[in-house]
């Protein structure tokens, strides 16, 4: 029986392998959220039905590759596991189950800058997330960091780097931030749009539209765009004049809710000012870089997530609603389910609240639910 870390079933996903897990959770926890791929199968079967024995389940299973069983946190993945091992099949068990796949950041090199420098995506496969590493120069900047901070701290003492610059391009409601802990532990300054952060209790450096931020000594400019209607203060950056992260306006599917402060019929004008008239402005061939992805088919093949702004005015259906009534309809009264603890995730991000660390793993647990479609 083997011990499978979640950075393997990563990479395994993004490699497109195949893959079998018996998932032992409730069903209706195993619907809500699961682990995705495009050759994933799953057999879902809540523990207490294996109790007695896998007879009624022995031909669901494969006989000639390894199933891996999944549950919340392990435990009962052992159990599972330790049944099939005994009855002959080849196994192993997701270490630290569902909340460790949530918490797993896998990074991919998105592109080597004109001016020499690197920028890197961070992958959070199990929730959809996805933050960036910009580097030049001996510097670092980071946006939109996820509260797992040591990856980002690791990363940059393994590529040599210091952290100038953290940046959040809004106050997020769906993940806890680890901006500001980024910041505190590097001395680096930390961003955040003033519009965003009225109820804040700490200090931060101010976002402002058209502002410029130099990472290093390279001229890689990150030039900040004020792009409201996902937040009021949500600002987008143009980094290197090539590549647009839109935080969580627009996604490569899908586009950004505005209702996550209550306010979906106040911000929705905003939002649509944002993608049909500021992005519009900018030129096509930037290639853009969101927050969040909704489907694990908006990979790209090497794993990142990206696409020319371009294609996406041809492709993305949010962008080509020509009617606003029918748009408005669309981002007030299409919405999915928010996202799990999403108020007290954005009193924490505010600064308001400091939970334990496994109330903060309980807090994010479950999908992506920032986008509409």
């Amino acid at each position: 029986m083997r011990t499978i870390q979640s950075s393997e079933v990563a990479k395994r996903v993004i490699a497109k392998e195949s893959l079998f897990i018996l998932d032992v959770r409730n069903s209706d926890t195993f619907n809500d959220w699961k682990i995705e791929g495009d050759r994933v199968r799953h057999l879902n079967v809540p523990y207490f039905d294996l109790l007695d024995g896998i007879e009624e389940i022995e031909d669901q299973l494969p006989k000639d590759e390894e199933i891996l069983v999944v549950c919340a946190k392990e435990g009962s993945s052992i159990m599972v596991a330790e049944i099939l091992e005994d009855a002959g099949f080849s196994v192993g068990y997701l270490s630290g189950g569902m909340k460790a796949w949530s918490e797993h950041l896998e990074p991919v090199k998105v592109a080597d800058l004109k001016s020499g420098g690197e920028l890197y995506q961070f992958v959070r496969l199990g929730k959809g997330c996805l933050s960036y590493m910009v580097m030049s120069g001996g510097e670092a900047a980071i946006i939109d960091a996820t509260r797992m901070t040591n990856v980002f701290t690791d990363f940059a003492k393994q590529r040599g780097v210091k952290i100038t610059n953290v940046f959040d391009t809004h106050l997020h409601a769906d993940h806890i931030s680890g901006g500001r802990q980024i910041a505190k532990t590097t001395g680096a300054t930390y961003w955040l749009p003033p519009k965003d952060a009225e109820e804040v209790e700490f200090e931060y450096a101010a976002l402002e539209d058209d502002m410029s931020i130099q990472v290093g000594d390279t001229k890689i400019d990150i030039q900040a765009l004020y792009s409201p209607g996902h937040t009021i203060g949500s600002t987008s950056f143009i980094v290197d004049d090539s590549y647009l992260m839109t935080g969580d306006i627009l996604f490569i599917d899908s586009i950004g809710r505005p209702d996550l402060a209550g306010l979906a019929e106040d911000w929705v004008g905003d939002l649509r000012d944002s993608l049909y008239r500021r992005y519009k402005e900018l030129s096509k061939d930037l290639t853009v870089l969101p927050a969040h992805f909704m489907l694990i088919d908006e990979l790209n093949e090497d794993g990142s997530v990206s696409e020319k702004l371009g294609v996406l005015y041809e492709q993305n259906h949010g962008l080509n609603i020509e009617d606003e009534s029918e748009f408005r309809e669309l981002v007030t009264g299409n919405l999915p389910p928010q996202p799990n603890a999403y108020q007290e995730i954005r009193q924490m991000n505010m600064g308001k609240i400091e939970p334990d660390e496994e109330t903060q793993r309980e807090m994010e647990i479950g999908p992506n639910r920032c986008a509409v479609r």
